[in-house]
C-alpha cells in the first residue's frame, strides 16, 4: 500500500470498494445509503491516512462507513427514506454495530442483487458496474454510448425496482441458483469484454474492468467449484486476459493478436486457463464459455501466429453456432474461416451476413471485410469497408488502426 494517503485511497477504491459497500448494505438494507456512507468513509481516509495507512484499509473503511451508517441510522428523515428496504436473509438483519466479518457472501449477495431477473440485462451490467466495479455514473454512461443523465436516472430506476420487488440481499438457495447462476454469469462476462475493449473512448483497455471480471469469476469459482459453466467463464477470463499487456504498443497503440509478442504473455493464467478448459469441456451440456475458452486457449498453444490452428477454431466456432447462434458468432467463425481456407471463403461467409439488422452499424463487420478483401488483393474494395468501419467506431485506439490501414492501402 502506498504511503502516499491519496494514492492509498485510489488503490484502496481499486481494490476494497466491492466489499465496503456489500457489508455496509448488510447493515444498512439501502443501496444509496450504503453508497453514501461508503463514499464518505473514502473521503474521510483521505484526511485520516495522511498520519500513516492503516494495516488493513478495508476494515478501516468497512468500519468508517458502518459508524456513518450509525450515525444517520438514528435520524428518523434518513429511516424514513430508506423505506421499502432490502430484505436481508431471511432472518433479522444483522445490528449496525456489529463487526462484520461476511466478506465473501456479502459479496456474492450483493452481485446476485444487481443481477436479479426483476432487472432489464442493460440495468444488471450497469448496477454491477456500479456498485462492485466502482465506476463513476459518467463512466458507465461512456461505456453504454449514452448520457450521464440518462445513466443516472437508470441506475436510480434499477435501485428503486430492487427495493420496490423485495429482492432479498442474499446468494440464492440451491432451489433457485439453476436458474439465477446463468443470469450472473453472462453479466461478468460482459464485463470482461467491455474491459478487454472500451466500446467508446481514448484507450483500448479498461483495466478497471477487466480487474473486477476477474475478482467476480473468482469469487465465483470459489463459491461454485464443481460448475462447469463458472470454471468456464475463469478460463475464458484468464485466458483472454493473459495478453492484456501486450494489446498497445508504447504509444498505446493497438497491436493486432498475430503481431503480439507471446513471449510476453502471462504463462501462469494460460497454464491455469488450459487446466480449466479440460475440466470444463467434458461437461454436458457443454458450456459456452468452456468453448469461448477454449477458442483462447488455440490461440495460446501457438508459438508464432502462423501456428495458430485454424480449423479447429473454425470446428469450435461451428459448436457455438449449433447450440448458442448469433451474428457476432457467425462473424466471428467468417474470421476464423478467411484464416483456414483463404479469404474469398470468409468474404463468402461474411456475404450471408449483409442483410442481418442485428450487424447494421456494427463496425466489426465492416473491418473483417476490409481486412478480408486487402489479403484478396482488392484494395479499392478493401478502403471503401474500411472507412466504413472507421465511421461506425467509436473507440479512438481502433479507428487509428483503420486510419493505419489505410494509409498503407493508398
Amino acid at each position: 500500500m502506498s504511503a502516499d494517503p491519496a494514492g492509498a485511497v485510489a488503490d484502496a477504491h481499486r481494490r476494497e470498494w466491492a466489499s465496503v459497500l456489500a457489508a455496509t448494505v448488510r447493515v444498512t438494507r439501502d443501496l444509496d445509503l450504503a453508497e453514501e456512507c461508503v463514499q464518505e468513509a473514502y473521503a474521510q481516509a483521505l484526511v485520516a491516512w495522511g498520519d500513516g495507512v492503516p494495516a488493513r484499509p478495508g476494515a478501516w473503511l468497512t468500519t468508517a462507513a458502518r459508524r456513518r451508517a450509525l450515525d444517520l441510522h438514528r435520524r428518523s428523515a434518513v429511516a424514513a427514506r430508506a423505506l421499502p428496504l432490502l430484505v436481508v436473509d431471511e432472518v433479522a438483519p444483522e445490528p449496525l454495530g456489529a463487526p462484520g466479518g461476511r466478506e465473501p457472501d456479502d459479496l456474492l449477495a450483493l452481485l446476485f442483487t444487481c443481477c436479479h431477473p426483476a432487472l432489464t440485462a442493460e440495468a444488471r451490467v450497469a448496477l454491477t458496474l456500479r456498485l462492485l466495479g466502482g465506476l463513476s455514473t459518467p463512466e458507465i454512461a461512456r461505456g453504454f454510448l449514452v448520457t450521464e443523465p440518462t445513466m443516472a436516472a437508470r441506475l436510480t430506476r434499477a435501485k428503486k425496482k430492487i427495493a420496490a420487488a423485495g429482492v432479498p440481499f442474499r446468494v440464492p438457495g440451491a432451489d433457485e441458483m439453476p436458474r439465477r447462476l446463468g443470469g450472473v454469469l453472462s453479466v461478468v462476462h460482459l464485463v470482461l469484454t467491455t474491459g478487454h475493449t472500451a466500446p467508446a473512448g481514448a484507450t483500448l483497455v479498461r483495466d478497471d474492468l477487466l480487474d473486477r471480471a476477474h475478482d467476480l469469476a473468482r469469487l465465483l469459482r470459489s463459491r461454485f467449484p464443481d460448475d462447469p459453466d463458472v470454471a468456464g467463464l475463469l478460463a475464458l477470463v484468464l485466458l483472454t486476459d493473459a495478453r492484456r499487456g501486450t494489446r498497445t504498443g508504447p504509444d498505446g497503440e493497438l497491436v493486432l493478436l498475430a503481431d503480439q509478442d507471446r513471449s510476453r504473455w502471462d504463462a501462469a493464467m494460460i497454464a491455469e486457463g488450459r487446466s480449466l478448459v479440460l475440466e470444463a469441456l467434458p461437461a454436458r451440456p457443454v458450456s459456452r464459455y468452456a468453448v469461448l475458452a477454449a477458442i483462447a486457449a488455440v490461440h495460446a498453444d501457438a508459438r508464432e501466429a502462423d501456428d495458430t490452428d485454424w480449423v479447429e477454431i473454425v470446428g469450435l466456432y461451428d459448436v457455438l453456432a449449433a447450440r448458442w447462434p448469433s451474428p457476432v458468432v457467425a462473424l466471428n467463425r467468417a474470421v476464423a474461416l478467411g484464416f483456414a481456407d483463404g479469404p474469398d471463403a470468409g468474404l463468402a461467409a461474411l456475404d450471408a451476413l449483409a442483410d442481418e439488422p442485428r450487424l447494421a452499424g456494427y463496425g466489426y463487420l465492416a473491418a473483417a471485410r476490409g481486412e478480408l478483401l486487402r489479403r484478396a488483393g482488392r484494395p479499392d474494395a478493401a478502403r471503401v469497408a474500411l472507412e466504413e468501419a472507421a465511421m461506425l467506431t467509436a473507440n479512438d485506439v481502433e479507428r487509428d488502426l483503420l486510419a493505419r490501414r489505410l494509409d498503407a492501402l493508398a
